[in-house]
């Protein structure tokens, strides 16, 4: 199921879209938010499935021309890690945002009122394809450096170092240094079945671990480097990996 959240002022427009959305397929699910603070309400619900798109009105005040709540809350959205590349949509009246809505919020496209109902059905079928893909995409991780987000399959982490001021991402091809992110904020991204703490300052996948040598204090990677095991730590790799 695509599940959608629709965050118009109108409610006129915003019952003709969730309409028109949900008549394109019985895979999509329409949220309807009348108001920025509805769309937080339904954001902040763990207990429903998360949102695979969002479609969001820039203003959400008729009697201000300058209100721009839906990049407010767009800007919201995107601070949530699960939230990183999810497709928002931009629908307005005020194409003078739209660099805005491109550079800064990444969104996926940007429709300008009047819209017709070909444009909406058009619209649907590309997010429920990328909500199709989505569903077998493999678990990652998303970090941000520079200022921009970046998102690194766990597949290809054969493991992490803290270094001075950041961590040290050791991939299958490369290595990429983030700044202001600790080896404990790390471990609360990652999956706790794939990678394991071997010292405070190293994380390595399981999957890439080639030897273990718990008398010296080494991990050999199969990418052929050597890690340290922490003395702290020994006794939950013996357990974890049996040895």
């Amino acid at each position: 199921m695509t599940r959608i959240l629709v965050l118009e002022d109108s409610k006129d427009c915003l019952d003709a879209i969730t309409a028109m959305l949900e008549k394109v397929s019985d895979r999509v699910c329409t949220v309807p938010a009348n108001s920025l603070k509805e769309a937080r309400a339904a954001l902040a619900d763990e207990a429903q499935p998360p949102f695979q798109a969002f479609l969001l009105d820039i203003n959400l005040d008729c009697n201000d021309r300058d209100d721009t709540s839906g990049i407010t809350f767009a800007r919201e959205v995107r601070q949530k890690r699960e939230y990183a590349f999810t497709p928002i949509v931009m629908i307005t009246s005020l194409a003078n945002m739209e660099l805005t809505a491109y550079r800064e919020l990444h969104c996926y496209q940007y429709l300008i009122k009047p819209y017709n109902e070909q444009d909406i059905e058009k619209l649907a079928g590309k997010l429920l394809f990328l909500s199709q893909q989505g569903e077998t995409r493999d678990a990652y991780v998303v970090v941000k450096k520079d200022g921009i987000n970046y998102k690194l399959f766990c597949k290809d982490i054969v493991y992490v170092k803290a270094v001075p001021r950041g961590v040290q991402f050791v991939l299958l091809k490369e290595e990429m240094k983030v700044p202001y992110l600790s080896i404990r904020q790390l471990l609360e991204k990652l999956p706790d079945d794939k990678f394991l703490q071997i010292h405070r300052m190293c994380v390595v996948n399981q999957d890439y671990i080639d030897y273990v040598d718990t008398v010296n204090g080494l991990i050999r990677m199969k990418n052929k480097e050597q890690v340290e095991i922490g003395i702290t730590y020994k006794s939950d790799i013996k357990k974890r990996l049996c040895v």
